[in-house]
Protein backbone atom coordinates (compact mmCIF):
# COMPACT_ATOMS: atom_id res chain seq x y z
CA UNK A 1 0.00 0.00 0.00
CA UNK A 2 1.80 3.48 -1.04
CA UNK A 3 2.18 5.84 1.96
CA UNK A 4 -0.39 8.53 1.93
CA UNK A 5 0.65 11.45 4.57
CA UNK A 6 -1.80 12.87 7.06
CA UNK A 7 -2.85 16.46 6.21
CA UNK A 8 -3.96 19.04 8.27
CA UNK A 9 -7.00 20.97 7.23
CA UNK A 10 -5.86 24.83 7.16
CA UNK A 11 -8.84 27.77 8.08
CA UNK A 12 -7.56 31.49 7.74
CA UNK A 13 -9.51 33.87 10.16
CA UNK A 14 -9.48 37.25 10.09
CA UNK A 15 -10.14 40.08 12.53
CA UNK A 16 -11.34 42.83 11.40
CA UNK A 17 -12.80 46.00 13.26
CA UNK A 18 -15.81 48.41 12.69
CA UNK A 19 -15.11 52.11 13.03
CA UNK A 20 -16.53 51.99 17.13
CA UNK A 21 -13.44 48.79 17.56
CA UNK A 22 -16.28 46.56 17.60
CA UNK A 23 -15.01 42.85 16.30
CA UNK A 24 -16.96 41.18 13.75
CA UNK A 25 -17.84 37.79 15.06
CA UNK A 26 -20.06 34.89 13.71
CA UNK A 27 -22.49 32.34 15.44
CA UNK A 28 -21.85 28.91 14.05
CA UNK A 29 -23.60 25.51 14.40
CA UNK A 30 -22.22 24.56 17.20
CA UNK A 31 -23.42 27.84 18.80
CA UNK A 32 -19.95 29.04 19.05
CA UNK A 33 -19.14 32.78 17.93
CA UNK A 34 -16.17 32.64 15.56
CA UNK A 35 -13.97 34.71 13.32
CA UNK A 36 -15.03 34.99 9.94
CA UNK A 37 -12.75 32.95 7.57
CA UNK A 38 -12.58 29.22 6.06
CA UNK A 39 -10.24 26.63 4.34
CA UNK A 40 -8.01 28.08 1.62
CA UNK A 41 -9.29 26.85 -1.98
CA UNK A 42 -6.21 25.29 -4.11
CA UNK A 43 -9.36 25.53 -7.49
CA UNK A 44 -10.20 22.50 -9.72
CA UNK A 45 -7.80 19.76 -10.52
CA UNK A 46 -8.31 20.65 -14.16
CA UNK A 47 -6.99 24.15 -13.55
CA UNK A 48 -9.67 26.21 -14.81
CA UNK A 49 -9.46 28.48 -11.57
CA UNK A 50 -6.63 29.17 -10.12
CA UNK A 51 -7.45 29.23 -6.39
CA UNK A 52 -6.23 31.23 -3.62
CA UNK A 53 -3.16 32.50 -4.24
CA UNK A 54 -1.90 32.87 -0.56
CA UNK A 55 -3.31 32.51 2.78
CA UNK A 56 -3.67 36.60 3.04
CA UNK A 57 -6.12 36.04 0.02
CA UNK A 58 -8.37 33.27 0.88
CA UNK A 59 -9.32 35.29 4.50
CA UNK A 60 -9.98 38.55 2.19
CA UNK A 61 -12.23 36.60 -0.40
CA UNK A 62 -14.02 34.66 3.02
CA UNK A 63 -14.33 37.65 4.49
CA UNK A 64 -16.11 39.30 1.74
CA UNK A 65 -18.44 35.94 0.95
CA UNK A 66 -19.15 35.86 4.82
CA UNK A 67 -20.19 39.11 5.94
CA UNK A 68 -20.16 41.47 2.36
CA UNK A 69 -17.11 43.35 4.06
CA UNK A 70 -13.89 44.41 1.92
CA UNK A 71 -10.64 43.78 3.99
CA UNK A 72 -7.48 44.07 3.04
CA UNK A 73 -4.97 41.44 5.56
CA UNK A 74 -2.13 42.48 7.47
CA UNK A 75 -0.29 40.78 9.52
CA UNK A 76 -0.69 37.46 10.85
CA UNK A 77 -1.98 36.94 14.60
CA UNK A 78 -1.24 33.24 15.56
CA UNK A 79 -1.44 30.16 14.46
CA UNK A 80 -2.82 27.42 16.58
CA UNK A 81 -4.19 24.61 16.10
CA UNK A 82 -8.17 23.91 17.15
CA UNK A 83 -10.17 20.78 17.38
CA UNK A 84 -14.14 21.37 17.09
CA UNK A 85 -15.20 17.98 17.12
CA UNK A 86 -13.45 14.92 18.64
CA UNK A 87 -10.81 13.14 16.74
CA UNK A 88 -11.12 16.48 14.18
CA UNK A 89 -8.31 18.69 14.24
CA UNK A 90 -7.72 22.72 12.46
CA UNK A 91 -4.74 24.24 11.97
CA UNK A 92 -6.10 28.01 12.38
CA UNK A 93 -4.10 31.18 11.20
CA UNK A 94 -5.65 34.59 11.98
CA UNK A 95 -4.61 37.85 10.53
CA UNK A 96 -5.20 41.39 11.29
CA UNK A 97 -7.28 42.75 8.83
CA UNK A 98 -8.08 46.74 7.75
CA UNK A 99 -11.95 46.97 6.88
CA UNK A 100 -12.12 48.89 3.23
CA UNK A 101 -15.52 49.25 3.76
CA UNK A 102 -16.40 50.47 6.80
CA UNK A 103 -19.81 52.32 6.43
CA UNK A 104 -21.38 49.27 5.50
CA UNK A 105 -23.57 47.18 7.70
CA UNK A 106 -22.01 42.97 7.64
CA UNK A 107 -24.66 40.49 6.16
CA UNK A 108 -24.76 36.90 7.51
CA UNK A 109 -24.21 34.47 4.99
CA UNK A 110 -25.43 30.45 4.38
CA UNK A 111 -23.17 29.46 6.47
CA UNK A 112 -24.01 31.09 9.62
CA UNK A 113 -26.97 31.58 12.32
CA UNK A 114 -25.91 35.44 13.74
CA UNK A 115 -23.69 38.26 12.69
CA UNK A 116 -22.28 40.44 15.55
CA UNK A 117 -20.13 43.39 16.23
CA UNK A 118 -18.97 43.16 19.71
CA UNK A 119 -16.57 45.45 21.86
CA UNK A 120 -13.41 43.41 23.46
CA UNK A 121 -15.02 43.09 26.77
CA UNK A 122 -17.96 41.78 25.34
CA UNK A 123 -16.13 39.53 23.33
CA UNK A 124 -13.80 38.19 26.14
CA UNK A 125 -17.30 36.63 27.70
CA UNK A 126 -18.49 35.18 24.86
CA UNK A 127 -18.61 31.12 23.71
CA UNK A 128 -15.57 30.97 21.41
CA UNK A 129 -12.78 29.22 21.60
CA UNK A 130 -9.65 30.23 23.40
CA UNK A 131 -7.37 31.15 20.10
CA UNK A 132 -10.38 33.41 18.88
CA UNK A 133 -10.58 35.32 22.27
CA UNK A 134 -6.04 35.35 21.97
CA UNK A 135 -6.32 36.99 18.37
CA UNK A 136 -9.21 39.25 19.32
CA UNK A 137 -6.95 40.84 22.66
CA UNK A 138 -3.75 41.08 20.39
CA UNK A 139 -5.28 43.15 17.68
CA UNK A 140 -7.16 45.45 20.21
CA UNK A 141 -3.73 45.73 22.49
CA UNK A 142 -1.97 46.93 19.13
CA UNK A 143 -5.11 48.98 18.09
CA UNK A 144 -4.63 50.61 21.73
CA UNK A 145 -0.83 51.50 21.14
CA UNK A 146 -1.30 53.20 18.21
Amino acid sequence: MPYRPSLWPVSVKGVALDRSARVLLLRNERDEWELPGGRLEIGPPEGSSPGDPSPEAAVERELREETGWEVQAGSLIDTWIYQPLPGRRVLIMTYECVVLTPDQDPVVSHEHSRVGLFSEREAAGLNMPAGYKRSIAAVFTSTNRR
